[in-house]
C-alpha cells in the first residue's frame, strides 16, 4: 500500500498520474469474483484526507490491454485489498439488476419532466421488477425443470 502526500493547501492529484508512479510490486493479481474468475492487477493508494476514516484510490489494470479503472474508496476502518476488490466486483450485480429492470419493467421508459412523476414511475417499475423476481423464484422452486440442463442463475 502506498501513500500520496499532499501539501498543506490541499493539492489535487490526477489518478492516472498516481498510477504511473506505482512500482511493479504494488500490483497484485486478484479476481473480483464477478462474471466468473476474471483476473486483473489491482493496486491501492492511501489518499490524504483530514476527515475521519480511510480514503483510498483503488486501481484495476487489465492484464491483456493495460487499461486502467479507478475507484475512490472510503471506509471507517482499514480494509485489506482483497476486501476492496470484492466490493468493487459486487457492482456487477447492481448493474445487471438495473438492466433487467429496464428490460422487463420499463424502468427507462419514463419521459422525465418533474421529479415527483419520475419518482412514482421508478417506484412502480422497481415494484414490478421485484414482483417478477419473486414469481420467477417461486415457479423455479415448484417446477425445477430437467436435471440434465445447467441451471441459469
Amino acid at each position: 500500500m502506498f501513500t500520496a502526500t499532499a501539501l498543506p493547501n490541499r493539492v489535487v492529484f490526477r489518478a492516472d498520474a498516481l498510477a504511473t508512479k506505482l512500482p511493479k510490486r504494488a500490483w497484485q493479481k486478484r479476481s473480483a469474483g464477478a462474471k466468473g474468475h476474471r483476473f486483473y492487477d489491482w493496486a491501492v493508494i492511501d489518499l490524504p484526507d483530514p476527515g475521519p476514516g480511510h480514503h483510498q484510490l483503488l486501481i484495476r489494470r487489465n492484464r491483456a490491454t493495460g487499461e486502467l479503472a479507478y475507484y475512490r474508496c472510503f471506509s471507517p476502518r482499514p480494509v485489506p485489498l482483497t476486501g476492496m476488490v470484492r466490493v468493487a466486483g459486487s457492482r456487477w450485480r447492481a448493474e445487471e439488476t438495473f438492466q433487467t429492470g429496464k428490460g422487463l419493467a420499463g424502468l427507462d421508459e419514463h419521459q422525465v419532466r418533474r421529479y415527483p412523476s419520475w419518482s412514482r414511475w421508478a417506484s412502480l417499475a422497481m415494484l414490478a421488477h421485484a414482483f417478477l423476481a419473486v414469481v420467477r423464484a417461486d415457479e423455479h422452486t415448484r417446477h425445477p425443470g430437467p436435471t440434465d440442463l445447467v441451471p441459469l442463475p
